[in-house]
C-alpha cells in the first residue's frame, strides 16, 4: 500500500506540475520609429503682374503640397469693365489651369483659365472656348497659345 500511496502522490504531483502553466509575460513589440515625413509648407502668396498702358492684371496665389492653387485674380483692361474674384485650381507641370470665378457688370461668371510658368513668370494662355452648365472652358488645352505679350512678372504682394 506505500508504494501505491507513494505512486499516487507522485502522479498528483506530475499531473498538478504538467498543468501548472508558467505564465511569462509576452514578448515586447517595440514599433520602428515613424519615417521622418517631410512637410511641405505653403510657400506664402506668390504675387504677379501685368501693366501695360494703364491695363492691369493682377494674380495672387498659395500653392499646396499637393499642388492644388487657391487664390486671387483680377483683370482692369481700359476700355472694358473691371472684373476679380477667386481662382482656384492645380498645376500640371509647368501650366496653372484653374477656374475663374468673377463678377463682372453685377454677374458672376466662371471661366477656365490658363498660365505657363516660365522662367519666374507666367504666361496668360488664349485658346478656342465652350460654354456648358455655365462655365466657360478650353475646348482643347493641348491646342492653347501662349502669347509673351502677357506675360505676368513676379511682384511683392500687397499686405
Amino acid at each position: 500500500m506505500k508504494k501505491v500511496s507513494a505512486i499516487v502522490i507522485i502522479m498528483a504531483g506530475f499531473f498538478i506540475s504538467c498543468k501548472k502553466e508558467t505564465t511569462l509575460p509576452p514578448p515586447q513589440i517595440t514599433p520602428n520609429p515613424p519615417k521622418e515625413a517631410e512637410i511641405v509648407e505653403p510657400a506664402g502668396d506668390q504675387c504677379y503682374m501685368w501693366n501695360i498702358k494703364g491695363s492691369v492684371i493682377e494674380m495672387s496665389f498659395n500653392v499646396n503640397s499637393h499642388q492644388e492653387v487657391n487664390g486671387k485674380l483680377s483683370y482692369n483692361i481700359v476700355g472694358k469693365d473691371k472684373n476679380e474674384g477667386t481662382l482656384i485650381g492645380n498645376i500640371y507641370g509647368d501650366t496653372l489651369i484653374a477656374d475663374y470665378t468673377f463678377n463682372s457688370e453685377g454677374a458672376s461668371s466662371i471661366r477656365e483659365v490658363a498660365f505657363l510658368q516660365k522662367d519666374g513668370t507666367y504666361i496668360e494662355g488664349y485658346g478656342d472656348v465652350v460654354e456648358a452648365n455655365g462655365k466657360v472652358s478650353f475646348k482643347d488645352r493641348k491646342k492653347l497659345k501662349f502669347d509673351v505679350k502677357n506675360t505676368l512678372t513676379k511682384v511683392e504682394c500687397k499686405q
